[in-house]
């Protein structure tokens, strides 16, 4: 039987992963970067949609990030062996905050030569 739905419980669930998270140094990294940003956006002299959409662009990297910690937390939790395909499977997800952190900056990069005055 499906258990019932429980908001209540699954936000707990939610805010232990993002103390979980918090522990992670890279996550520390990104939330320095985000907080950094988000300063920087309130100085910039752009349009509202123009700050939201950067804005939401810096939770990509978060978002990745989360889901990176993630999958190396289920690889460790199967094995502590070396295995290449855990390498692999580590290696792919930390890829995966790469690539998000290439878009987040081409993002802003594309917003700030737009209105680079």
């Amino acid at each position: 039987m499906k258990p019932k739905y429980n908001l209540i419980k699954n936000t707990i669930y939610a805010l232990d992963g993002a103390k979980e998270l918090f522990r992670e140094t890279a996550f520390k990294i990104e939330l320095v970067a985000f907080i950094i940003a988000t300063i920087i956006l309130f100085i910039l002299p752009y349009p509202i949609w123009a700050k939201s959409f950067m804005f939401a662009s810096l939770f990509i990297p978060l978002l990745t990030e989360a889901l990176n910690t993630a999958i190396e937390k289920v690889v460790d939790l199967i094995t502590d062996d070396y295995h290449i395909l855990a390498k692999h499977a580590k290696d792919i997800a930390a890829f995966g905050v790469m690539l998000s952190i290439f878009i987040t900056i081409f993002i802003w990069f594309g917003f700030i030569v737009y209105f680079w005055r």
